[in-house]
């Protein structure tokens, strides 16, 4: 089975570990292509950086750091005290030492003229992805970064989204937000033919808007998600009104859409199939394919390997029922 999984962050890469998990009980051999958001990259200390696509590789490579949620485990960070001891900004964004070794290689080998799906290869095959099955894409090679609107002393301000997320801690809500490079990029190589030829497309509980909302705004992914074959099933991200987690609820209202399961479904019912929600929600009116939507029998919460892996079978399950 070939299944393709849009990706944020934690909530994505937790879950895309929990799938290859299950496939490995169930004794398939995986082929998973993860299309990664990069509409919250950003470039600091002269790198560049992709907060989802490192949270990804961490993840699935073994790396990442469970406590925190981001970055290493086993960090040392004596080039950011370093970097403070100077005075150089921004001193709000925390990067370690082995976190610095990925992105001064990302940005040495886009510098020498590699695309940003050619690093992500290798940056992959470093983590060990392709030999767990798993192909990593980034959703486009052109540069996008979301900046959240809101009010500032001076009228509207135009923050980047990392500032307003880890800085200001997602606030104050932003009165809309502007991608900006969304209006020129292209599905990265491989995006397109990744949805349009899958066995299954696979939404994770990554957040609606800044997140999956990203990725569906690159020209093309929407319209091969309306006319891929396979079935589209996604895991809500919403729990009796509160994000599973981060702040999905601030970015959702900024959008003017409730803080629902049913919300978040709206956003994708042109070609949504399958819906998992918790049991604390109502489930969502049907879409145009009038899937079938599944309140599932625990808590969505992903509290470890075994909460990943039971999410993911239930999205295979699903999946299974709302086969076209």
């Amino acid at each position: 089975m070939r299944i393709t999984v849009l990706s944020g962050g934690v909530g994505g890469a937790r879950f895309t570990r929990g799938l290859l998990a299950t496939l490995a009980q169930r004794g398939e051999s995986p082929d998973v292509q993860v299309i990664a958001n990069t509409g919250d990259d950003i470039t600091m200390h002269g790198l560049r950086i992709c907060p989802d696509i490192d949270t990804i590789l961490y993840t699935l490579g073994g790396g990442a750091d469970e406590d925190r949620g981001w970055g290493l485990t086993d960090e040392g960070y004596r080039v950011q005290e370093g970097l403070a001891a100077y005075g150089a900004e921004p001193g709000w964004f925390t990067l370690g030492d082995r976190d610095f070794a990925t992105h001064i290689a990302r940005t040495q080998w886009l510098t020498e003229g590699a695309s940003l799906t050619e690093v992500t290869g290798r940056l992959a095959a470093r983590w060990g992805l392709p030999e767990k099955g798993v192909t990593l894409r980034p959703m486009s090679d052109v540069p996008v970064e979301t900046h959240a609107v809101i009010d500032g002393p001076q009228g509207e301000e135009a923050l980047h989204f990392q500032e307003w997320w880890v800085r200001g801690g997602a606030q104050p809500t932003p009165s809309r937000f502007i991608v900006a490079g969304l209006d020129r990029a292209s599905a990265a190589p491989g995006v397109l033919d990744a949805i349009r030829t899958a066995d299954l497309v696979l939404l994770p509980p990554s957040n609606p808007v800044v997140s999956i909302g990203i990725i569906l705004g690159v020209p093309g992914v929407r319209d091969a998600l309306r006319g891929t074959s396979a079935p589209v099933v996604g895991v809500s991200p919403i729990i009796a009104g509160r994000p599973v987690r981060g702040h999905a609820d601030t970015c959702l209202d900024a959008i003017g859409v409730p803080s629902t399961a049913a919300g978040v479904a709206g956003l994708y019912r042109d070609f949504l199939d399958g819906w998992l929600v918790d049991p604390a929600d109502a489930a969502p009116a049907p879409t145009r394919q009038g899937p079938t939507v599944r309140a599932h029998h625990r808590d969505l919460l992903m509290d470890g390997a075994d909460d990943e892996a039971d999410l993911a079978t239930a999205a295979l399950d699903l999946a299974h029922d709302v086969r076209r």
